[in-house]
């Protein structure tokens, strides 16, 4: 077969073989070109809530294309995007009044970062510090890229990153250290805005932290009237257990980022929501303090249409028990881990398990890393290691005997890299 003219993301295709085709999804299966059903154990990238093509998101969708293609944000308004603005304000934490649509998680933060500095400027204060954590991952944009760890994946566009001060991931029992790390920050009088994936680290090895820490930053935030930005793009949704992460410390964000799980993964779509005092910092008769930021498909119709059907299934199917039911699952499955000097490190948030497989060498570039993935992958599971750390992060429609046979394959392909009778 020739190879593909497609250039796949974060693939080297001179490493990698012909991709299979996907011809077909099911529920939380992925069917291949030969008919084989491969577990999709990570959502297809956290994407995949409830399973691949529920009905009444499909039937929406289906519905949308009778009335709506793209229709231009700058100059119109349409239904479902009204639908869906007003559906996300009533779910999110309190005080977040305005949603602006997106793309993309990668262009959600974007956004969150425009506007927090935007929020300043038209204000005539003279703010421009971003505050991050060390090991995030907020996308892949120029903007996105600056806020995220920097390393082999961004070394090559580094001459158009901006600097940003970075707190110390908090370990447990030194998480005073980063509160004091922000303290110190703030105290410049600069800092305009905290950008944070509260709870867990995604890409950047699915590393959690306590809800006292985030709580503990937004104090510190608002008492130096920074903003606080809260990237939810991986972990809302249920992924750690609540609706949204930040409702485990009871705080409201300034600026909410939500994408992947918005249509419940059917459709590209992404929405950053902020409160009424950073709307109106941009509100004025003076078309400078305009936000100038769009993009081509703003809150297209169909994507919004999908997601307003993704918020009536979390009011009317018992979503939040399926959560429950998984995070029992997964409790019970890393347990047989406990104890393994295979594994270090194993960890859970809500619905997120991970372990990290102890290797010599470990780190994202690692052949490790590949080396899993194709055991997995022959064995009918999608699994995406970050280096030597395994997760699995399955849509919750998941059943016991489909995640006990990921973690029997994930014990059996550890046994082989290990070299492990």
């Amino acid at each position: 077969m020739n190879r593909s003219p497609i250039w796949h993301p974060f693939t080297q295709h001179a490493l990698e073989p012909t991709m299979k085709r996907i011809v077909s999804t099911d529920g939380a299966d992925l069917i291949d070109d030969e008919g084989n059903r491969i577990l999709d154990a990570i959502s297809s990238w956290w994407v995949i809530t409830h399973g691949h093509r529920h009905p009444a998101i499909m039937e929406a969708i289906r519905a949308a294309t009778e009335a709506y293609d793209q229709i231009i944000f700058a100059e119109y308004s349409h239904e479902p995007a009204e639908r869906l603005a007003e559906g996300l304000i009533g779910l999110a934490p309190s005080g977040l009044k305005h949603v602006f649509y997106s793309d993309s998680g990668s262009t959600a933060v974007e956004v969150a970062i425009k506007m927090a500095l935007g929020y300043f400027h038209n204000r005539g204060e003279p703010r421009d510090r971003i505050v991050v954590m060390e090991g995030s991952y907020h996308g892949d944009t120029i903007g996105t890229m600056s806020v995220g760890e920097r390393g082999v994946f961004n070394a090559a566009y580094e001459p158009l990153l901006f600097g940003v001060d970075r707190l110390s991931f908090p370990q447990e029992g030194r998480e005073q250290q980063t509160l004091d790390m922000f303290e110190t920050f703030c105290r410049s009088g600069r800092v305009a805005a905290l950008v944070i994936e509260p709870l867990v680290l995604g890409a950047g090895g699915m590393k959690i932290y306590h809800a006292r820490l985030l709580a503990g930053l937004k104090e510190i935030a608002e008492r130096h009237s920074s903003l606080f930005i809260a990237d939810e793009v991986m972990t809302g949704w249920g992924r750690t257990g609540t609706m949204f992460a930040c409702e485990q410390a009871d705080i409201s964000p300034d600026i909410l980022c939500t994408s992947k799980g918005l249509t419940g993964g059917a459709l590209p779509l992404a929405a950053t929501l902020c409160t009424g005092n950073i709307f109106d910092a941009h509100l004025s008769t003076d078309r400078r303090k305009t936000f100038f930021h769009s993009s081509s498909y703003t809150a297209n119709p169909i994507a919004c249409a999908a997601a307003v059907a993704n918020l009536d299934i979390w009011r009317s199917e018992p979503v939040l028990e399926r959560i429950r039911n998984l995070e029992a699952l997964q409790r019970q499955n890393l347990g047989r881990f406990e104890g393994d000097d295979r594994f270090a490190n194993i960890r859970q948030a809500g619905t997120i398990a991970a372990l990290d497989l102890v290797v010599r060498a470990g780190g994202y570039l690692a052949d490790i890393g590949p080396r899993t993935r194709r055991l997995l992958r022959e064995r009918g599971f999608l699994i995406r290691p970050l280096g030597n750390i395994l997760y699995l992060m399955p849509p919750y429609c998941v059943t016991a005997d489909q995640l006990g046979g990921a973690y029997d394959a994930i014990d059996e392909v550890a046994s082989i890299i290990l070299e492990r009778p």
